[in-house]
């Protein structure tokens, strides 16, 4: 037996040392293993470690959408300033410069409702508008005679109210003074001295001389 294993030692020392250098030419060829010998499709995903391929490592389009498990990427991460724009946003955003335009021109159409051939439409402060005019709130603080009165008010660039249409006037919760002149002359009796047509604070329509002193009120055109 002594001499049998004596004879069999040679044989196990050259068979360990060969199973010594079978194993270290395999953990040799594992540390020198890159992405170029691993075969396509040859590791599954389970096989990486989580987060151990970053992006920048993969070809653009090499992740198709298909691919992707449902809610496996979320927005916070995806960098938002990589996305086109959508078409909705387009088209919101045409919406948006249309309402815009509209804007501009409903402005611009308002800015010339206000003005006819320069002059600008509206009533001025003390006046409000009344059957197509703008009519003084309030009449005069000094009462004149017909002429001074439709000279005061043609100075102001209007003149002095029908006597209807002052009466209407009075109607609409206007503090009317005692009597009031109007534009209308309904009697000439001489040169100078003639009847004009007067409205009471009741709405009753008379006449005075023209030489009699009392309160007007005017009424302006809306363009002025």
């Amino acid at each position: 037996m002594g001499k049998g294993l004596r004879r069999q030692v040679p044989a196990l020392v050259v068979a360990g040392l060969a199973l010594l250098v079978a194993l270290g030419g395999t953990v040799y060829a594992a540390g020198k293993i890159n992405g170029r010998t691993i075969k396509v499709k040859s590791l599954p995903g389970n096989r990486l470690a989580p987060a151990s391929v970053p992006g920048n490592r993969l070809k653009p389009g090499a992740i198709k959408g298909s691919q992707l498990a449902p809610g496996s990427i979320t927005g916070i991460q995806i960098d938002a300033s990589t996305l086109g724009q959508v078409p909705s946003a387009i088209h919101a955003e045409t919406a948006e410069s249309a309402r815009d335009a509209e804007t501009a021109l409903n402005a611009a159409n308002a800015e010339n409702a206000k003005k006819v051939n320069g002059y600008e439409a509206g009533c001025k402060p003390s006046t409000r508008p009344f059957a197509g005019a703008c009519w003084q709130i309030d009449a005069s603080g000094t009462a004149l005679n017909a002429p001074a009165a439709a000279a005061s008010c043609a100075a102001q660039g209007g003149e002095l109210p029908d006597a209807l249409s002052l009466a209407a006037f009075s109607q609409t919760g206007a503090t009317m003074a005692t009597e009031e002149w109007t534009g209308d002359i309904p009697v000439v009796s001489s040169v100078d001295v003639y009847a004009v047509t007067t409205v009471a604070n009741d709405g009753k329509v008379s006449s005075a001389i023209s030489t009699a002193t009392k309160k007007f009120r005017c009424v302006i055109p809306l363009v002025g």
